[in-house]
């Protein structure tokens, strides 16, 4: 009896130890920088049935797709303006076009408010495709909150990086 006891022990320190591992966060496959090349944006956006910026015009406004945010907003920047008109004007030039709009927060505030504040970040940029004559049937909103961060520190920069809506065209 002895015996069991002590393997029973060491049983449970080693299921102790075990559930105490540290755990890694995760960065999802599908989570890469879409500015670094054509060959890796092509890649990407066929294998998730999505199209790449040479299916589009060869207009350079239209391959910014990332627009950034201010900490805690969802206000659109002056600098932003230039390519949601060019964006809106693609969408109104092509009524079969569609783009899914993905807002993004970085890693402070709750799960739910960070959820909640991409999609207002998302509905945002939606609302401005529009003001400039694109149509709501075109557009789709999805909120990742801090779920899809492109950067894993914890610093401002990153924080910067993370906090956005990408457009991402689903219908040509």
């Amino acid at each position: 009896m002895n015996n069991t006891v002590r393997v029973l022990l060491a049983a449970a320190i080693c299921v102790t130890f075990a559930a105490c591992a540290k755990k890694t966060r995760e960065v999802p496959p599908d989570v890469i920088d879409r500015t670094t090349t054509d060959e890796v944006v092509t890649e990407q956006m066929d294998t998730e049935g999505r199209f790449g910026p040479e299916d589009l015009d060869s207009d350079t406004c239209l391959r910014q797709r990332v627009v950034y945010f201010d900490y805690d907003r969802a206000d659109i920047r002056g600098e932003a303006q230039q390519i949601l008109s060019c964006h809106a004007k693609y969408l109104v030039d092509r009524p079969s076009a569609a783009v899914t709009l993905e807002g993004h927060a970085d890693e402070r505030g709750t799960r739910e408010y960070n959820l909640g504040l991409g999609e207002r970040r998302g509905n945002a940029v939606g609302g401005a495709l529009q003001a400039n004559g694109g149509s709501a049937g075109q557009l789709s909103v999805v909120s990742y909150g801090e779920e899809r961060g492109t950067c894993n520190d914890s610093d401002d920069s990153c924080w910067q990086q993370n906090r956005r809506v990408e457009i991402v065209y689903t219908a040509k």
